[in-house]
């Protein structure tokens, strides 16, 4: 009989009903503590919480344990051991103690570390993080883990994403506190990231060199239809589709990924995931995961699951909505407005110190998604633009502009607002329209960020997100630390009239689309940093390296390792693109048009030997054309070689290297890919050296 959900969900992890049952009470109790409180695990402890992991894990067939961790390579990584231990007698017992459990030591060396390792520096340390749960997978306990290097730097995505949650709930809890409410004791960070990505059939896929190096199509002229008739989105699942979807529920299902909903999204063979809100390192967790699973799935499927944010021209890339709030352990979303004057004063305390953080590092939260497939997307017509504001919706913002003017805000209802005095009305999540043109959007009780990028790890911007609103939170605390309970009412007033007037700036309600928006951005003084190239140098600025290492989120040799390897990413990625593309053109799209252009020579030559003075206009005119398109490509693939080679040569400055990738060898790209797209829609699909958009689109 086959399980049901609730029996299945969560049955490959090592959760809190696992524990309760395997551990002493005792035991159980103080890893409990480890994990709400972030107070020390001893190691009896461990030891104790790693007898009872291997025994559940061998129970359900695990045989292997690895510590799972996120090197600043954008996928996750593992080394596996077997739990087998020698006897001495020839035999072996299954054994797994809490030195194990709570360190591994895997080769650092050949991770990327911009500089924060020499090569023979190899040692580097992954210890547990007991706030993320174990699971099994292909028949081995994954084991979630920090990764930093012998010296204690940190070279992975979840140790600053860990000190960031430290430093927003300290920073939280102590305005809280300043404001009356003195129950709190933690708050957490929470996040709900939505998953856009592509299928197409594997078969086709691996007719493709330029999805199989890159990800994504460097060539291809578009469908007859595309997504203009928007029939894909919400649409009814194929059959082939669905049987995926199903699959890929019950995997991760099984991991405790609270996969809800799935649809079709807007472009043809697109579609969407999104999971239910969890603790922020558990989410970045699980997304790291369901992109994993998304693959694995497909793969059964005879499909292949591209999570590339821009895999096919002139339609829709993907992205993914990092959608964030603060929750209390008293249960309260911090984004989510109150009926009572106090939670009034709660609220909007945090929605302002959002306002003053966004406004403030723009820049990072714009470098948070930076990526050379990120740049494609944004600033088209499916993707926020490059430049960073905030929709509020209008009664959102008429509330606001009510404290910045000191008026009485009224609703439909009439009724009055005043910070502490007055009801703010109750509004559902409804009274704020969805603008799909924001890249930062209040949606009723949490922020929707939607600049991410679908292959993206979610760690970067949730990092930003938690440090700024520390920030912002923390000279919150110190304008009002000292005033008495009787005067904090106008102070709190005073104090959200001054940020309000100092970011408001920030917010936008229109169309982010509009050419009018870039001017008016640039009057505001906004950022717009259109590319990877261009936003990176803003990662070391001053003011962004002082907010990093006052709230010990990382250290300047950190943040300046992190710059090195952004950099690198992005020059290597364009690089492996040109050749890529270079290797397409010279060994499959040139060789094709030559084909066909000796086929239409011998049709004419055929035609003339029949009837001597029939016409071949039409053929002599393909011919003319195609001979003319393969003369570009030549002269437009040595252009691209040449520049490429030169951008190389450029690698001991990584800024100055990927510029030069982003500037010339990317435009050389686009100009060689005009001219092949055009010979692709002139030569038959049966003479064609790999799959049309037409078949990759429409064939599932």
């Amino acid at each position: 009989m086959a399980q049901s959900i609730p029996e299945m969900y969560g049955s490959l992890v090592f959760n809190d009903k696992v524990m309760r049952s395997k551990l002493p009470k005792d035991m159980y109790k103080a890893l409990k503590k480890t994990i709400e409180n972030g107070t020390h695990l001893e190691l009896d402890v461990a030891n104790s919480v790693a007898v009872a992991m291997k025994e559940w894990a061998t129970e359900n067939g695990a045989t292997h344990y690895t510590h799972w961790f996120q090197p600043m390579t954008n996928v996750t990584a593992e080394k596996h051991d077997s739990f087998i231990s020698p006897t001495g007698d020839g035999q072996v017992i299954m054994d797994f103690s809490g030195k194990e459990l709570v360190k591994g030591e895997p080769d650092a060396s050949s991770f990327p570390s911009g500089g924060l390792r020499a090569t023979f520096e190899a040692r580097g340390y992954t210890a547990w993080d007991p706030t993320s749960p174990a699971f099994i997978k292909d028949r081995t306990l994954y084991i979630p883990t920090a990764f930093c290097s012998y010296s204690g730097e940190a070279l992975d995505k979840k140790t600053p994403l860990l000190r960031s949650m430290d430093v927003l709930n300290k920073e939280a809890v102590r305005i809280l506190h300043i404001l009356g409410n003195k129950e709190v004791r933690h708050i957490n960070t929470t996040v709900g990231p939505e998953q856009e990505y592509f299928l197409v059939d594997k078969d086709l896929y691996k007719k493709r060199k330029d999805l199989i190096f890159c990800g994504r199509t460097l060539l291809g002229a578009s469908a007859p239809k595309g997504q203009e008739m928007e029939d894909h989105y919400f649409g009814a699942l194929k059959p082939r589709v669905a049987a995926y979807m199903h699959d890929l529920d019950e995997e991760l299902w099984k991991l405790g990924i609270p996969a809800k909903t799935k649809h079709n999204e807007v472009a043809p063979a697109q579609h969407e995931l999104a999971p239910v809100f969890d603790t922020t390192n558990v989410a970045v967790d699980h997304n790291q995961l369901t992109m994993e699973i998304m693959k694995k799935v497909a793969d059964k499927h005879n499909m292949v699951c591209l999570l590339h944010e821009k895999p096919f021209e002139g339609i829709n890339g993907s992205g993914k909505h990092n959608n964030w709030s603060m929750s209390t352990d008293t249960g309260v979303n911090l984004l989510d407005p109150g009926k009572t004057p106090a939670e009034n004063t709660q609220f909007l305390v945090f929605l302002v110190a959002v306002i003053k953080a966004v406004d403030e590092y723009a820049d990072l939260l714009r470098i948070s998604v930076a990526s050379a497939g990120n740049d494609h997307r944004l600033g088209a017509n499916e993707a926020p633009p490059a430049i960073v504001s905030i929709f509020l919706g209008d009664e959102l913002t008429d509330i606001l502009k009510s404290i910045e003017n000191d008026t009485f805000f009224n609703n439909k209802h009439t009724v009055q607002m005043d910070i502490g005095a007055k009801v703010l009305p109750h509004f559902t999540k409804d009274t704020t329209d969805r603008n799909r043109t924001s890249p930062f959007a209040f949606t009723g009780n949490k922020f929707e960020f939607r600049m991410l990028g679908s292959a993206a790890s979610v760690a970067n911007p949730n990092i930003v997100l938690n440090t700024a609103v520390a920030e912002a939170l923390s000279e919150f605390s110190e304008t009002l630390k000292d005033v008495p309970e009787t005067e904090m009412e106008s102070a709190v007033h005073a104090l959200l009239k001054k940020t309000l007037e100092e970011h408001k700036r920030i917010i936008f309600n229109g169309n982010g689309y509009t050419d009018e928006w870039v001017e008016e951005a640039e009057k505001r003084g906004l950022y717009n940093l259109k590319s990877t190239p261009d936003a990176l140098p803003h990662f070391i600025a001053e003011k962004n390296v002082a907010l990093f290492t006052k709230h010990g989120i990382f250290t300047k040799e950190e943040l300046n390792s992190r710059y090195e390897i952004w950099l690198e990413n992005y020059y290597k990625t364009i690089n492996i693109e040109s050749n890529t593309l270079a290797e397409m053109i010279q060994k499959q799209v040139i060789p094709s048009v030559f084909t066909y252009v000796e086929k239409l020579a011998d049709t004419a030559a055929a035609k003339k030997s029949v009837v001597a003075d029939v016409s071949v206009a039409s053929e002599a005119a393909l011919i003319s054309r195609l001979s003319a398109l393969a003369d570009t490509m030549t002269k437009d693939l040595e252009t691209l070689e040449a520049d490429t080679a030169k951008a190389f040569t450029l690698t001991d400055d990584v800024l100055a290297c990927a510029k030069a990738y982003q500037g010339a060898v990317l435009t050389d790209m686009e100009t060689l890919r005009k001219s092949a797209d055009e010979a692709e829609a002139l030569i038959p699909d049966e003479l064609l050296p790999y799959p049309t958009y037409d078949e990759l689109l429409f064939s599932i």
